[in-house]
């Protein structure tokens, strides 16, 4: 049936205005925004990550972490950074959080050494994008351009940790998870590879190893040997919840395209790991990366930049938290 031209017209409005919203997203946020007003900002915030990284390598894992968690959750606007209240639990004390995100102290002591320099200028949300990418480039990775320009929200509700991807869903589950905040499905299998740094406790991955499924066995698409040596490390018996494993086998400290190549030799620590083989154009990019280090590394750059525009908030709307764990009084 055609479609009337008031109809086209009403369209064509609608298209046009999505069009200005992404447009005045991306203006909104610049590269190099606080080169006028606060010139040192990144480089006081990839200081403070090298020092932490210098005192914990794990912090990378953590802060890169903690920025997709933050904008998975009401956008990048810094709310993961916020602490619970005795009349509210933040999004930092939800299980998908605590007590596996790390970092808080490196955001700590970049906030404090900025407002030392100058004072109510950069935002909390921005001092995490610039840190996840410097905890990315310090471990191997690359550097890329952050626009910024965000500003810090106010409200964190543990309730709405509910939109973060769990470690058990399928890649059709996945790929939905990502639409939903506007990102494909290869930027999706992109992102994954943040596993490459990091840690896991072994309660996100017990019933892979022990009742996969309900069936009181194990995961079959886990490899044998693999399957094994975590059992060694995470005892069926043991109830320790703060039993880790590295989340990749060969570098968990260096961002590099060993998490692929895990997952090709059936070792990926997740469900939602290996779960990227089960799709033809999943498992298509999984061996795409790990064939190319330099080109996966270039891809999750852009992926990172386009996720740290998610729901942003700029100009007037939000705040500049003179400290990140605390709403402005």
């Amino acid at each position: 049936m055609m479609m009337s031209s008031k109809k086209l017209t009403q369209l064509s409005v609608i298209c046009w205005v999505a069009v200005l919203f992404c447009q005045s997203v991306q203006s909104q946020l610049q590269v190099g925004f606080y080169r006028n007003s606060c010139r040192r900002a990144e480089l006081i915030v990839r200081n403070a990550v090298r020092d932490g990284i210098n005192k914990d390598r794990g912090v990378a894992a953590g802060l890169v972490r903690m920025h997709f968690h933050d904008c998975f959750v009401r956008g990048c606007e810094g709310s993961v950074l916020l602490d619970s209240t005795s009349s509210n639990t933040a999004e930092k004390d939800s299980p998908a959080n605590n007590p596996s995100l790390r970092g808080y102290e490196v955001v700590d002591d970049a906030r404090a050494k900025l407002e030392a320099e100058c004072r109510g200028v950069v935002s909390c949300a921005d001092i995490l994008a610039f840190a996840a990418r410097d905890s990315f480039d310090l471990t191997g990775g690359i550097s890329y351009d952050v626009p910024a320009g965000r500003r810090d929200g106010t409200v964190s509700l543990v309730a709405e940790t509910s939109d973060l991807p769990p470690p058990t869903l399928n890649v059709d589950q996945l790929t939905q998870n990502f639409a939903k905040k506007g990102l494909s499905q290869e930027e999706m299998v992109t992102l994954s590879g943040g596993h490459t740094i990091g840690r896991s406790h072994c309660t996100s991955f017990r019933d892979r190893l022990y009742n996969f499924s309900g069936t009181n066995s194990q995961d079959p698409s886990l490899d044998a040997t693999y399957a094994a040596s975590l059992k060694q490390k995470c005892p069926q018996a043991s109830t320790d919840t703060n039993l880790v494993v590295p989340m990749d086998t060969i570098t968990p400290t260096i961002s590099d395209v060993s998490y692929y190549r895990d997952i090709l030799a059936n070792r990926g620590l997740f469900t939602s790991d290996q779960t990227l083989l089960s799709n033809t154009a999943t498992a298509s990019q999984v061996n795409s990366n790990s064939r190319s280090p330099l080109g996966w590394k270039r891809k999750f750059a852009a992926a990172m930049v386009k996720m740290g525009q998610i729901e942003v908030l700029t100009g007037n709307t939000g705040e500049i938290r003179a400290n990140c764990r605390v709403i402005n009084s």
